[in-house]
């Protein structure tokens, strides 16, 4: 591997041996593990640069196999809010799980973006957490390849605009339902938040009332 300059998001990080570390990164080129070499050391120029919850600037050259060697990193933007919120914390560490283990199956550019619109939306403590959520999970799925379908029911019909719909966990979509607590407002913002970036959707107003079923479908949808 040649050396290359990127942004990058820390995923995991392993102690290795005295005072090297192993990491796993998410960049815009996708998944990369890296050796940083003597980081845990006090005096190391390399240790302030790959904090979690952050964007990082680094610089990796050619090591022994996949395992490329860090030889420079810097602080792009540190998301510190995150940590000011026991739950925007928790949902941090939810994402940066997922978005792990996703990648071993789906690797690409997306995670990396997905997990950088997510974590800046969890560190503005303005945009309702719920939306935060919905937003990842729906991105999340549609990654991995089983998008939600918000236009057509289980059966393939349209979605009416007066109708009412509930989730279907089996058939992994919306079910006409009498009474069902999803309404054309519930489809109309889920649209909206599966297709338009999270900074974008976190300026939408007087949506509180819907946050809770939609949270519940998108969560239920990437089966969380």
């Amino acid at each position: 591997m040649k050396s290359i300059r990127t942004q990058a998001i820390v995923l995991r990080r392993t102690n290795y041996g005295e005072a090297d570390r192993v990491l796993q990164l998410i960049t815009p080129e996708g998944k990369l593990s890296v050796m940083a070499k003597g980081v845990r050391r006090e005096k190391s120029r390399l240790s302030g640069g790959i904090e979690l919850f952050a964007i990082c600037d680094v610089v990796i050259g050619e090591g022994k196999g996949d395992l490329g060697i860090l030889t420079s990193s810097r602080l792009i933007k540190f998301y510190r809010h995150i940590m000011e919120d026991y739950d925007r914390m928790q949902f941090a560490y939810t994402a940066i799980k997922l978005v792990t283990s996703a990648s071993e199956m789906v690797d690409g550019s997306d995670w990396y973006d997905v997990l950088s619109e997510t974590l800046a939306g969890l560190d503005a403590h303005s945009v309702p957490i719920e939306i935060v959520k919905t937003w990842f999970y729906l991105h999340y799925s549609a990654i991995l390849g089983y998008e939600l379908s918000l236009w057509h029911d289980i059966s393939g019909e349209k979605l009416l605009s007066d109708g009412q719909y509930r989730y279907d966990v089996v058939e992994r979509g919306l079910r006409p339902v009498e009474g069902g607590e999803l309404t054309s407002e519930h489809i109309k913002l889920l649209r909206i938040i599966s297709t338009r970036p999270l900074k974008i959707v976190a300026q939408i107003g007087g949506v509180e009332e819907l946050l809770s079923d939609i949270l519940s479908v998108s969560q239920q949808h990437a089966a969380i």
